[in-house]
């Protein structure tokens, strides 16, 4: 099935920004749905954004609507979660998912979805 690599994560100030990517190796993208979720500290894994396969859709959490945008390149494998305006409650280990197939609708659950990075640590200090 390959594996999902995620980067980008690190620490910074509230109101900074971070753009988290997605990479695959040893498989293709280009059919699947993608999202992001995150988990903080004592908490449960949370949908954060999802993308479906061709790009044409998008759905985010409200928390963070207006401020986090999520994109992909087909030809370069990747998916791209550019977060902005980032607030301390932000502060979350990010997980990259592939999963629904051809979906025209990105799914925002976590059982939609098959594969999953190892996770990229962000911290936002208030």
């Amino acid at each position: 099935q390959g594996q999902l690599v995620e980067s980008g994560g690190g620490l910074v100030q509230a109101g900074d920004s971070l753009r988290l990517s997605c990479s695959a190796s040893g498989r293709t993208l280009l059919e699947y749905g993608m999202a992001w979720f995150r988990q903080a500290p004592g908490k449960e894994r949370e949908f954060v954004a999802a993308i479906s396969w061709d790009g044409r859709n998008t759905r985010y959490t409200d928390s963070v609507k207006g401020r986090f945008s999520i994109s992909r390149d087909n030809a370069k494998n990747t998916v791209t979660l550019q977060m902005n305006s980032l607030k301390p409650e932000d502060t979350a280990a990010y997980y990259c998912a592939a999963g629904l197939r051809w979906a025209i609708l990105p799914g925002n659950r976590a059982d939609q979805y098959d594969s999953w990075g190892q996770g990229t640590q962000v911290t936002v200090s208030s």
